[in-house]
């Protein structure tokens, strides 16, 4: 690994949380694919309060910044951590459970030519409960590309590079859980910044996941409005306002013809909703436009 200076080509972030068995052979791996490209890099290992042995093993692999969090903050702390501690112009975040193709990262920095944030798009499903993950996911992934108005290939692929001068703008967004790499890309779509999604091979996972379908899946959906509440929040409230409206507008009809044109007053409470959620929509929308601060979008 090259001696680390004031500033490096590329920062590989690998957090770990009980990964004992495999922790050697993915670090060399890592390494020895950097080590053959023409990148300046270092390898930073965050231990995130590991208790099956991998803190044991983890001083002995050469050739890394090992950072340790004295008890486990979850995915997204640990990747936080390591994005602030990063020397590289570029900051890589993948995982060490084998199932990315981390011999390729080398190209996947390649790809950041003339944009901001490279996500590796997996073509399989490989992850446990897949029946249960897919619908979630492709429910997520719809909702946040329809709240972002673009064209998401992969929300939460674990496998991404990035400019760290960008990402520290949002580093502090970021929750501890696994939907920090669903924040992170939102962030750099919500900010006019250049998202690339290129295809990679996912494989099955080595170990245990501590991936939970439901509370994790919920806690995504949550992400993704809250994200959008705080960049874009008229996509949100405009189309609720906008149901609200017609239902109003149906039991309005309804009174009309059965009622001798005599309102309820149930109809005009759903008229004052829609026009609440949509006077609140426009207030937080001016809100997030009067606090934005400009951002520079000059490729890397």
């Amino acid at each position: 690994m090259e001696t680390i200076a004031k500033e490096l080509d590329v920062s590989v972030i690998l957090p770990v949380y009980n990964e004992r068995g495999h922790l050697k052979a993915e670090i060399d791996r890592v390494r020895a694919a950097l080590s053959a490209s023409s990148y300046s890099f270092e390898i930073i290992v965050i231990d995130d309060g590991s208790d099956d042995g991998s803190e044991l093993d983890l001083p002995l692999i050469p050739d890394i910044r090992l950072i340790r969090h004295s008890v486990n903050r979850g995915s997204g702390a640990a990747r936080r951590t390591g994005t602030r501690a990063a020397y590289g112009r570029v900051v890589v975040w993948t995982d060490v459970d084998m199932t990315y193709p981390n011999d390729e990262i080398p190209w996947l920095v390649d790809q950041l030519e003339g944009s901001d944030h490279v996500v590796g798009a997996r073509r399989t499903e490989e992850g446990t409960l897949k029946l249960l993950r897919m619908p979630a996911k492709w429910f997520i992934r719809k909702l946040a590309s329809y709240l972002t108005e673009t064209d998401i290939k992969d929300l939460n692929s674990g496998l991404r590079a990035f400019r760290r001068d960008v990402a520290l703008q949002y580093v502090h967004h970021l929750p501890n859980g696994f939907s920090c790499v669903t924040t992170l890309t939102m962030s750099f779509l919500a900010n006019g910044y250049a998202v690339t999604y290129v295809p990679i091979d996912y494989f099955p996972r080595a170990g245990r996941s501590k991936f939970h379908w439901l509370k994790d899946t919920r806690r995504y959906i949550l992400q993704v409005i809250r994200m959008t509440l705080s960049y874009n929040p008229l996509k949100v409230f405009l189309p609720v306002g906008g149901v609200l409206f017609l239902i109003g507008a149906t039991k309005l009809g309804f009174d009309w013809t059965s009622r001798d044109f005599r309102l309820s007053t149930n109809t005009l409470l759903v008229f004052f909703a829609a026009l609440q959620v949509t006077t609140i929509g426009l207030l937080a929308d001016l809100v997030v436009r009067s606090t934005k601060t400009p951002q520079s979008v000059e490729p890397v």
